[in-house]
């Protein structure tokens, strides 16, 4: 990959499907927008009929916080893949993963069919770690502030390491 990039970058759900390895329900990200190297922008929207929502809660669906927190993950994950030009210099098949959930606060429920709005911004503590500061809304209205920490590792590395665990839970 070149490191000579052109921002705004541009991604629709397709283009986010060909950088993350979610799939169906998982992959929360309809729109991508790479500002700069380590400014990102996205929206996502959950369905009423989605499996988290019917059992969260029945008869007043709600998005559960801990998907708001992995929808500013994929969407630093992404961001990066698509427009940090050291996350794109990583050789190899490499898996942005949630590393650490630094703060949260929820300032509002979201509900389905609510269009959130995320402006993500990254700083490098590493060559394979940021950190992640984001601000989500819903019709310009705050509905929370999130920092965590995403690190890219080895999928290689995290397939041994998950083996290594089966093992010794058998």
């Amino acid at each position: 990959m070149s490191d000579t990039l052109s921002y705004p970058i541009e991604l629709d759900a397709a283009g986010v499907y060909q950088l993350l390895p979610h799939r169906g329900d998982m992959q929360l990200i309809e729109r991508l927008t790479v500002l700069d190297h380590d400014h990102y922008q996205a929206s996502a929207c959950w369905s009423a009929d989605g499996a988290i929502l019917r059992g969260h809660f029945p008869g007043l669906p709600l998005v559960p916080g801990v998907m708001l927190v992995e929808l500013v993950a994929q969407v630093a994950g992404a961001g990066m893949r698509a427009g940090s030009p050291a996350a794109r210099r990583l050789e190899g098949d490499y898996l942005g993963l949630l590393a650490s959930i630094r703060k949260c606060s929820f300032k509002r429920p979201v509900l389905p069919r609510e269009t959130v709005q995320v402006d993500v911004r990254t700083r490098p503590m590493s060559e394979t770690a940021a950190a992640v500061t984001a601000l989500l809304t819903v019709g310009g209205d705050e509905a929370a502030q999130i920092e965590i920490l995403v690190i890219n590792s080895p999928r290689q590395a995290v397939m041994e390491g998950l083996a290594s665990l089966a093992q010794r839970a058998a």
